[in-house]
């Protein structure tokens, strides 16, 4: 019977906390207790968290055989623990059958050198902090979570149940997976080698006119898509276009047109079996050379890559 223990640190945000609810419908789809759920911390008692609500925990020295450890952090990456502290994670951790930082709380598993040498992901917004303070972790910003053998990683905090239900398809196999997803209402079930964001939300134009070139270019990526063809949509001189476009989204029309023909080439590689020749012409790119080009400035990775690591995943 896997024992899944949730360890909580102060400042812990509640919602993450919601990935137990993966588990208890594992057992109700079984119809039998098949997990046993904890939630623990280091020194035991109530953990405050971030929105000031206290969680009673048990102490760790008290779980007992822990097959899954999920180290739960905060909105913000934690502070560096005690030597005391690190070492009984570094102790549960070695002895349960697999690990996970959901969301910041990977900056644990950083502290315990446990990614050293290892790809691991956060959320998107800390991963600069996270190549700054592990510089022999290799972090990918644009994952929903990485497995690295016993050691899992997630991104921002719904990524958590994303990466409970692909703990339960190791451990149950897809069909219980799928179950889950369907229970919890989860619109689609995420790999994990999806992208955390979108670049249609980074644009986020504040004016009509903008708004109508960036719908149209993101229906239209097989098109050129000039500044000249975007600024008659918008209805102003390319001059004027590229002027507005810019002021309200902090790119270039160009720039903002590569990222998305990026993204959407980077969902046909990891969710069709579209030929790469295919993919480069419908995501406007003209040929698979200039693909590959814009994929390694982006991602440092050639397509190829991208699509063996989603299919692993």
């Amino acid at each position: 019977m896997p024992h899944v223990s949730m360890v909580l640190t102060p400042g812990f945000q509640f919602l993450a906390l919601g990935v137990q609810a993966a588990f208890e419908l594992a057992n109700a789809v079984k119809d039998e207790a098949y997990y046993t759920l904890s939630i623990a911390s280091v020194e035991g008692g109530p953990v405050t968290s971030s929105s000031g609500f206290a969680v009673p925990t048990i102490p760790l020295a008290e779980v007992g055989q822990v097959d899954t450890l999920l180290l739960l952090a905060g909105l913000v990456p934690p502070p560096p623990q005690d030597e005391a502290t690190l070492g009984t994670l570094r102790t549960m951790a070695r002895e349960s059958r697999r690990v996970a930082g959901l969301c910041t709380g990977a900056f644990l598993l950083g502290q315990m050198g446990l990614l050293d040498g290892r790809r691991a992901t956060t959320h998107w917004s800390y991963a600069r902090q996270m190549r700054e303070d592990f510089p022999n972790v290799r972090v990918e910003d644009d994952r929903i979570f990485i497995n690295e053998g016993a050691v899992w990683t997630s991104a921002g905090l719904t990524a958590g149940l994303d990466l409970a239900i692909a703990l339960i398809e190791k451990d149950l196999g897809r069909d219980m997976a799928g179950a889950i997803a369907r229970r919890l209402v989860m619109h689609h079930r995420r790999a994990g080698g999806q992208s955390q964001h979108s670049e249609l939300l980074e644009l986020a134009p504040s004016s009509d006119r903008i708004q109508r070139a960036v719908i149209f270019a993101k229906a239209h990526l097989a098109n050129p898509l000039t500044v000249e063809e975007l600024a008659e949509v918008a209805a102003l001189s390319p001059r004027q276009f590229a002027r507005a476009f810019r002021a309200e989204t902090g790119q270039t029309p160009a720039k903002a047109v590569e990222q998305m023909r990026l993204e959407a080439a980077r969902l046909m590689i990891e969710e069709t079996r579209h030929p790469m020749d295919q993919i480069a012409r419908e995501a406007g790119f003209v040929d698979i050379r200039r693909m590959r080009e814009a994929f390694m400035r982006q991602y440092g990775q050639p397509p190829q890559t991208l699509r063996r690591l989603a299919r692993a995943a």
